[in-house]
């Protein structure tokens, strides 16, 4: 830090302060509007790349944000961004798009800084078959649109000021992109949206999930869907059972395979799923039968140990009973979350001045599920924290998807999403955080592919020389 730098410290911190306390009230402000659009998305639940209507109502939101206003204070607003159901908005605070944060995106250019800064807000908005909106994605999607309506307006506040400001150095532009993620309930929107290069060029990404808890992390683990089908020969059950070859012995056996394996399994994995079709008649040798399967664990690598030793139970049981098998994975495995430490320290101090009581860390030993999200803090740094809604009922339960509709859950929504505004006004505005934000990214994706072993205390003890990178 330079003298006059430090000398001007205190002041920054104080203008830092209003600006958040700006984010706060311009999202309070909006609060009719989030609210009209988490109950539309609500009231009418869509499954995977069907949410046609939840992504009109997120577009309509963000293309009448400021009617009548000039280009340089709308959102630029891409339908069907990539997929069907996709979407993407963007605004820019500096540079090219505001002529009155130009002066400060030179200074900051002559200052040594690169431009824009770009942050991103992710939207969920996907149903559950039978139960709706039972993991509350509405509120996904209204605390990643007020989130990035609140860093906005903050932004704002600064351009009468432009390179007067102080705070306004720092950066020589911030884009905000806000992006409607489809299909995280089945299928991995945000995979699909990752190769579809969706994300590429973003600094931070911010969303938050709904819970029955304050958490600024949870351990969601790895995920691989596996399909299975068995093919023997239908016959005649009674009159002569010995011709045919029972597909459901196979899948019968596959499943007691697995329940079998559990002995020897990790206390973190996890097996679960069903048979999905085991034949259509009592007098008829099934000559086909299904098995759907979830494999979970921590870590990538784990994972791929839990999968081998799921599908030798599935082969063993084809081989036993004399099936063909097919074998066949998700179009898209879920990665773990990667934590990042420096943006929920940040996300907590924040979350605490708006009244937040966070889970201890100690209490975080248990799983959680699993999220495309984990994917994405695999090629940006990002934050996923859980927030309480007013309820203590559990995800994936009728009773969630009423609370998840609930006037109740409005209150806690809108104090995420500041909380999550007020930490990217942090990562804009304070460069050491930034730094920290990337290097707890690079250290833990080369923790995670095992080149660096790195203790609890986050100092590193020296490289793995010659480890394999454990990723898929």
């Amino acid at each position: 830090m330079r003298p006059n730098e430090a000398s001007e410290a205190p002041a920054l911190a104080a203008r830092l302060e209003e600006l958040k306390r700006r984010a706060a009230e311009c999202i309070e402000a909006s609060s009719e509007r989030l609210a009209e659009l988490s109950r539309e998305i609500w009231s009418r639940p869509e499954l995977a790349y069907e949410e046609r209507q939840a992504h009109d109502a997120l577009a309509r939101f963000f293309a009448g944000l400021a009617p009548g206003s000039s280009p340089a204070g709308a959102w630029l607003v891409q339908r069907s961004y990539k997929l069907e159901t996709a979407l993407r908005a963007d605004w820019q605070w500096g540079g090219e798009r505001d002529a009155a944060g130009a002066a400060a995106a030179a200074a900051a250019v002559e200052d040594g800084q690169k431009a824009p800064l770009r942050l991103g807000f992710l939207c969920e908005y996907d149903a559950l078959p039978g139960i709706g909106h039972a993991c509350g994605h509405n509120l996904i999607a209204e605390v990643g649109a007020a989130a990035a309506l609140g860093l906005k307006g903050a932004l704002e506040s600064l351009r009468p000021s432009g390179a007067a400001d102080g705070l306004s150095r720092h950066v020589p532009a911030v884009k905000v992109t806000v992006l409607g993620t489809p299909a995280e309930e089945d299928g991995g929107g945000k995979i699909d949206l990752i190769k579809a290069g969706a994300f590429d060029g973003l600094d931070v990404v911010f969303m938050a999930h709904p819970s029955q808890e304050d958490a600024a992390y949870l351990p969601d683990v790895a995920e691989h869907d596996v399909t299975v089908k068995y093919y023997g020969k239908a016959s005649h059950a009674a009159a002569y059972p010995w011709e045919g070859v029972n597909a459901l012995d196979a899948a019968v056996l596959a499943y007691n395979n697995l329940s079998v394996l559990r002995q020897q399994m990790k206390p973190t994995w996890r097996v679960h799923g069903i048979i999905k079709n085991g034949g259509v008649k009592p007098n008829i040798i099934p000559s086909y039968a299904e098995l759907e399967f979830y494999l979970r664990a921590p870590s990538l690598k784990e994972l791929s140990i839990l999968t081998e030793k799921a599908e030798n139970c599935f082969k063993s049981a084809a081989l036993a009973t004399g099936c063909e098998m097919e074998l066949k994975g998700g179009a898209n495995d879920y990665y773990n979350v990667l934590p990042n430490k420096s943006l929920e320290k940040a996300y907590i101090e924040n979350g605490k001045k708006l009244g937040m009581e966070f889970i201890p860390e100690d209490n975080l030993t248990g799983l959680s599920g699993s999220t495309d999200f984990g994917n994405v803090t695999f090629v940006v740094p990002g934050i996923h924290p859980y927030f309480y809604i007013g309820s203590d009922a559990l995800n994936h339960t009728e009773q969630y998807t009423t609370a998840a509709g609930s006037e109740e859950a409005q209150f806690y929504a809108l104090r995420t999403a500041k909380a999550l505004a007020m930490t990217a006004l942090d990562v804009i505005f304070k460069p050491d955080l930034l730094e920290k934000v990337r290097e707890d990214f690079r250290l833990v994706k080369l923790k995670e592919e095992g080149y660096l072993n790195i203790p609890e205390n986050g100092k590193v003890s020296g490289l793995g020389i010659g480890a394999a990178c454990a990723s898929r």
